[in-house]
């Protein structure tokens, strides 16, 4: 990044673990002065938490300046084969009960299918614990459970057998828009019949994928350095030699600009009060 920003200031790496992330995040708001020069990368699910009153959050995410995201999951729910379900629609009239693999509270694998039990009625078991997902698959071949919520890019890459032989179906979306590469799988959203069901994902679900990989400025930092890391990012994404490295890591660069994160972490706090009891009830 350093090459797109006039002087080609040299990058310096500080890991700064805790917390889940909650460390860093606080450390951002609090302690790092608004002067461009520190930049912070914590997990989005955070946003969410901040919503929810989780305790130690000390931040607040609609004061961050957000320079953008260099790839925003995609998740979608899919299912074994074994169940004899192979669509979206069958799955809801049938109100066959599939228990699916989770990794724990705050996790897109729990909450997602969570939301989407309340606001359409998707007949589902969360079974979690697991240490991650690639826990889930291992129980998920071994029958111990029927799918898992994952974003796109993580079955393209570690459940390729699984969908190269068919053992594994993608049957719904829970983006807010389709996705290319997955043209006849309906969205989450479409089967929301109630107006709070809607809500609910707008606020809950669709947040989730492009706000998962954040960086942010600390607040009050000058706008018109903002703007130069915002630029100089989006000119990274773009860069030959850095897409070169990305790809040789097998990692899926598909960024969102500083402007659209700011606007997609907003829209995570529109969730009317009235049904913030709801949410909160919902992701317990």
């Amino acid at each position: 990044m350093g090459k797109h920003i006039a002087g080609n200031p040299t990058f310096v790496v500080e890991n700064m673990p805790g917390a889940g992330f909650l460390i860093s995040a606080n450390y951002m708001y609090k302690v790092a002065k608004p002067d461009g020069l520190t930049i912070g990368h914590f997990i989005g699910g955070l946003f969410l938490q901040q919503l929810l009153g989780k305790e130690g959050i000390e931040f607040d995410a609609r004061k961050f300046e957000y320079i953008g995201v260099p790839a925003q999951d995609n998740y979608a729910i899919g299912i074994s084969k074994a169940t004899g379900i192979t669509s979206m629609e069958q799955w809801l009239a049938s109100k066959t009960v599939i228990k699916l693999g989770g990794v724990g509270v705050g996790s897109a694998t729990d909450d997602i299918p969570k939301v989407l039990k309340e606001a359409i009625g998707l007949p589902t078991q969360i079974v979690s614990g697991y240490k991650g997902t690639a826990d889930v698959r291992l129980a998920f071949a071994s029958g111990e459970v029927q799918g898992v919520c994952n974003a796109w890019e993580s079955f393209k890459s570690t459940w390729r057998k699984e969908l190269d032989s068919g053992e594994l179906i993608v049957v719904v979306l829970t983006t807010a828009k389709p996705h290319p590469e997955l043209p006849k799988v309906p969205l989450a959203i479409s089967f929301a019949k109630t107006e709070t069901g809607q809500k609910l994902i707008r606020a809950l679900v669709h947040s989730v994928g492009p706000t998962a990989r954040p960086y942010v400025l600390p607040p009050g930092t000058p706008k018109e350095r903002v703007e130069i890391l915002r630029k100089a990012f989006m000119e990274t994404m773009k860069d030959t030699e850095f897409l070169a490295e990305a790809k040789k890591a097998n990692l899926d660069i598909n960024p969102l600009d500083g402007a659209e994160l700011e606007k997609n972490v907003k829209e995570v706090f529109n969730l009317e009060p009235a049904l913030l009891p709801k949410a909160k009830e919902i992701l317990k």
